[in-house]
């Protein structure tokens, strides 16, 4: 027995040495096979920027069901990750509704401060019941504070979907908190004026959104007739150019100011509608109206990078729905009804742009031809398989949502609708008469990346009583998609150099437990949990009361 009682001292001690190392030498072991508790660099670089205290708040306290209780473990160990790189770095768990005498209140406060709750069901014993949970964070630094959602839902998405699609954006949506709380020096993005398009109010809910990473202005093309160098020079003074919906024809000398700005350096999205059809058009033309070509001048600019926007419309099984009224008075009734030239999007997460973000509504958009030539170019959104082109012109009608679609017809699908070039951008105009004369130009460039989507309205917001919703929301059908996440995303990574969207690749797996086996297995494991334990107690007990026994008295 002595030298039993030696080796458990000496473990004892082993122990004790251990934990007094520690305390002067941490250190942190991911064994996980998809190294989820590894943060990137960039993440890294972005967390030890701050010097003073950052308190996380996070909104997942108290009682919540299974499912959330495992978004809130995982959240506190990407935090503890991020504690681990800088120790200004804290959080703290509260339950919003903890303690609070009126929880309506409570949870209207809650939502005008954009904290949207989950309505999650939860069936336990046989009883169902309904509880609101706030999957939400709260970054704080200094007298500044960054909402952070910790739930991603998609369409059509499993409960286990769901948490490993929230799990694998924790860590790009903390370290994107971050990045907002540490800006010193933003970079400037211009939207483009002058060729009729969006209203700044159809495009406030984009432009609010990256006021948190960029300064914004307006560049008017208008000027380019009485002194384009000056308009090239404002230009340049910006780090991308937005171009959301034009609907008259860019000149060749404005042209030739956008190809400067581009071939120089300056990043672009172009939201380009090759087809001039409105949904307005055909409720004042009585339920129909003609779809023409939109002449905007730029097909040979796009054809330089690649790109070829056809003037035909996509028609796709996988739509959107629009509402029409029936009956008059207190007797109407408005029905969500399907229109097939509101293609609904889904990803193909084949890029961090467009991975793991909700599907994307678009509206009257063209399919591009995608061209060979020494440009990078990667597709983020093409329509679905069972979609088909429609030439025009044409009378687009209401009636086509009384008639059944011929599905045999719809076989040309996966057309490319946005797509991303990337490359060392040469002038449209090398080797050609130049429209004008322009101090400084180049006719081939440095590395730059630009995005075309087939689309002017992807970035259109809705209007209620003259202020704008949030970008994706429909309200008619009170439906939400993801054109802000796409766009924002468009956004950041090409004016992103630290690679910290690339954090939106990571693949993270979350092994969840079958509630459907826990149930009809609950008894076996409670008495494996409960039983087992004081069984091998009691063994343990009787053996070594034997041994003593018969050890003392040999």
């Amino acid at each position: 027995m002595g030298k039993f009682f030696v080796s458990i001292v000496k473990v004892i001690v082993l122990v004790v040495v251990i934990n007094l190392l520690a305390r002067f030498v941490y250190t942190r072991f991911d064994l996980t096979e998809d190294k989820r508790y590894t943060l990137s660099e960039p993440a890294v670089a972005v967390a030890q920027k701050f010097e003073t205290p950052v308190i996380v708040d996070v909104l997942l306290d108290g009682n919540i069901p299974a499912e959330f209780a495992k978004l809130k473990t995982e959240t506190i160990q990407l935090l503890e990750s991020f504690g681990s790189k800088n120790s200004n770095i804290k959080y703290n768990l509260v339950d919003p509704l903890e303690d609070s005498e009126n929880p309506q209140e409570t949870v209207a406060q809650l939502q005008s401060l954009g904290l949207q709750p989950a309505n999650v069901t939860v069936e336990e014993n046989g009883k169902v019941s309904n509880e609101l949970v706030f999957p939400w964070a709260m970054v704080n630094y200094n007298d500044q504070t960054v909402k952070v959602p910790l739930l991603k839902n998609k369409l059509g998405s499993s409960a286990e979907d769901r948490i490993n699609n929230s799990v694998q954006q924790l860590e790009y949506a903390f370290a994107d908190a971050f990045t907002k709380l540490s800006i010193e020096e933003k970079k400037s993005i211009a939207v483009i004026k002058g060729n009729g398009e969006l209203d700044d109010i159809y495009i406030a809910d984009y432009l609010t959104t990256i006021r948190d990473y960029y300064n914004i202005g307006a560049i008017t093309l208008d000027s380019v007739a009485s002194n384009p160098q000056n308009v090239l020079n404002q230009l340049k003074n910006f780090d991308l150019a937005l171009i959301a919906k034009p609907t008259e024809a860019f000149t060749d000398q404005e042209k030739y100011v956008m190809d400067q700005y581009m071939v120089q350096g300056g990043k672009s999205i172009w939201m380009i509608d090759q087809v001039n059809m409105e949904m307005d058009s055909i409720y004042a033309g009585g339920g129909e109206a003609i779809a023409v070509p939109r002449d905007l001048n730029l097909k040979d600019l796009f054809f330089k990078y690649g790109i070829r926007i056809n003037p035909v419309l996509v028609n796709d099984l996988y739509f959107t729905q629009i509402v029409l009224a029936s009956g008059e008075g207190n007797d109407s009734q408005y029905n969500p009804l399907p229109w097939f030239y509101y293609p609904m999007v889904f990803s193909q997460n084949n890029h961090p742009i467009n991975t793991n973000i909700e599907a994307v509504r678009l509206q009257f958009t063209s399919p591009m031809d995608v061209l060979e030539n020494d440009y990078e170019k990667t597709i983020l959104l093409q329509s679905s398989p069972l979609s088909k082109t429609d030439g025009i012109p044409r009378v687009v009608s209401l009636d086509m949502i009384n008639q059944q679609p011929d599905q045999e017809t719809y076989n040309n699908g996966n057309l490319p609708l946005a797509v991303l070039i990337e490359g060392s951008f040469t002038s449209m105009y090398k080797n050609r008469v130049k429209p004008l004369k322009l101090q400084n130009t180049l006719e081939e460039g440095p590395e730059n990346k630009m995005i075309v989507i087939s689309d002017g309205d992807v970035i259109k917001n809705q209007l209620r009583n003259g202020r704008p919703l949030e970008l994706g929301y429909d309200k008619w059908t009170n439906s939400f998609y993801g054109n802000k996440e796409f766009l924002v995303n468009s956004t950041n990574y090409l004016l992103d150099n630290t690679g910290l969207i690339n954090i939106r690749n990571k693949k993270v797996s979350i092994p969840l437990l079958d509630v459907k086996k826990i149930a009809a297995q609950k008894t076996k494991w409670q008495l494996v949990n409960i039983g087992l334990p004081v069984v091998l107690t009691l063994l343990f007990g009787l053996f070594f009361g034997y041994y003593r026994k018969r050890k003392f008295t040999a």
